[in-house]
């Protein structure tokens, strides 16, 4: 009797699961994160919303079809339309096997590539055998991640980026990777030591578009949330 009314209680708890899983659809929003502030940047169906680099429309290697997607030959990066200073951003990222991306933020419309003005999340598949300071989680080049687990490639990781008057968080799979100030000395300093030192518009906006990178590697973006913080 004890084996049967287990069992039941396992089926109704993958009933109950399945059920969870859902009501949390890909590209939506719930109604406690539209509470909260929360907007999507990709409807999973279309590129509204996006633009070019210094281009009005995105690139039409770009596909929308769930997730959001380069084509990894011909496209260029891509960006959102709308500008954002203080944010919390979510987004869901799969890499390629070897392959290599990121995410930026604070770009402007300087110098001739979006990391030229963006900081960037890493997105990578960490086996590519890239140093601390360039593998998944961390601000390329400047800040390594630390405690970062990546998810096996051909699954979804998660990401996060919070910007609040120029302190960073960054986040991997539910874990505090790195931090760093903007405005530090610590900061400026790496800079400064890095190739970006040699591009004076890097990090110097307060404010600016959400960028995706298109590395030459397949990669796939879902779940790009962001909440202004005021």
């Amino acid at each position: 009797m004890r084996a049967i009314l287990f069992g039941a209680a396992l089926a109704a708890m993958a009933s109950g699961a399945l059920t969870t899983r859902a009501l949390a659809a890909d590209n939506t929003l719930t109604p406690a994160e539209k509470k909260a502030g929360w907007t999507l940047l990709f409807d999973g169906k279309t590129t509204a919303g996006w633009r070019g680099f210094k281009t009005p429309a995105p690139d039409a290697g770009w596909t929308a079809k769930g997730e959001l997607s380069p084509d990894p030959k011909t496209s260029k990066d891509i960006m959102t339309k709308e500008t954002f200073g203080d944010f919390d951003l979510t987004f869901d990222w799969k890499i390629s096997p070897k392959g290599n991306s990121g995410v930026m933020f604070h770009v402007t419309e300087a110098g001739q590539e979006t990391y030229q003005s963006g900081p960037e999340y890493q997105v990578l598949d960490n086996s590519r055998g890239e140093p601390p300071l360039e593998q998944a989680g961390g601000l390329f080049a400047l800040y390594a991640p630390e405690g970062a687990v990546t998810k096996p490639v051909g699954e979804y990781n998660t990401g996060r980026i919070v910007v609040d008057h120029g302190k960073v968080e960054h986040w991997l799979n539910g874990v505090k990777v790195a931090t760093y100030d903007l405005n530090s000395a610590d900061f400026k300093a790496r800079v400064a030591a890095s190739k970006f030192g040699k591009w004076p518009m890097f990090a110097a906006s307060p404010t600016g578009h959400i960028a995706l990178q298109n590395h030459g590697d397949a990669v796939w973006f879902k779940n790009l949330k962001i909440r202004r913080l005021r």
